[in-house]
């Protein structure tokens, strides 16, 4: 592990480019718990009731109410949205801050952002916390939320939200949803499009240096978002190198087996060790 950390500051040191491909492992790494400890002190109630065990799953429940659907996901965007940035992204940051990078990411919980990370280098293509949609949708915008979510979280009682704060469409007065591609109604709205534009641009850019390609924290889920199209980028463009840090679940096609390093490693330490 040791030779591959050295090889990986090497490359990174040599770089013109550098494409990071970040995953659910990377905010798991970075201390974000969906079950255990966690649920339990924030939604035992969720356990009690209805038997859940961890915050993704409960967030399929069918609620009875909309006071008390808000009152859960309010609570959870509270949570994983607006309580400050966490350690590793910051180190990561460090690490590629001054060079000419672009983050590509299936994250949405604004741990980028939050890190300081330059808009314009930045694609999250499954959506944000921090935003609500129409549930429809009527039209194509999103909304920030955090003030809604903060007077949610703030009047809450019996795990209900009052009527008054369920957040409606401007335009056609249905119910607001979360921003987060779940299925066929989700938003991409413009800033969606510039980013994913600013992406292809830097992708046709980065064919013409030394590029590295660092994946972190990504499985078998999505792998048609950054997984394979990474594959594919190293395996068309002969001066690429290609970096996956995670633990398990670490594949590599034989053609680019050369230009890759696959290290198993916990990426809090992994980055740790490279910043």
């Amino acid at each position: 592990m040791n030779a591959q950390l050295e090889k990986i500051k090497e490359l990174l040191e040599e770089a013109d480019f550098v494409l990071i491909g970040a995953g659910a492992g990377l905010s798991s790494a970075a201390g974000f718990e969906y079950g255990g400890l966690t649920f339990m002190r924030n939604f035992k109630y969720m356990h009690d009731l209805y038997g859940y065990r961890d915050m993704y799953s409960a967030g399929f429940h069918p609620f009875f109410s909309s006071e008390e659907k808000w009152g859960y996901w309010s609570k959870f965007i509270h949570l994983n949205r607006y309580q400050g940035v966490k350690p590793l992204y910051q180190r990561l940051m460090s690490l590629i801050r001054e060079k000419d990078y672009f983050v590509l990411t299936t994250n949405v919980d604004h741990q980028f952002q939050l890190a300081g990370i330059d808009k314009a280098r930045l694609f999250y293509t499954q959506g944000d916390y921090g935003l609500f949609q129409c549930s429809l949708p009527c039209h194509n915008k999103t909304y920030d939320n955090e003030e809604t979510i903060r007077a949610m979280v703030g009047e809450m009682k019996d795990h209900k939200i009052p009527s008054r704060l369920i957040p409606t469409c401007p335009v056609c007065g249905k119910e607001m949803s979360m921003n987060l591609r779940s299925d066929d109604t989700f938003v991409e709205d413009e800033g969606w499009h510039k980013a994913a534009g600013r992406y292809m641009a830097f992708l046709e850019r980065a064919k013409k240096g030394k590029t590295l390609l660092i994946e972190l924290g990504v499985g078998f889920n999505t792998p048609g978002i950054i997984k394979y199209p990474f594959m594919r980028f190293v395996y068309e463009n002969k001066a690429t190198h290609y970096v996956v840090i995670n633990k398990g679940n670490n594949v590599v096609p034989k053609e680019i087996e050369d230009r890759s390093i696959l290290l198993d490693m916990d990426i809090l330490k992994a980055i740790g060790e490279l910043s």
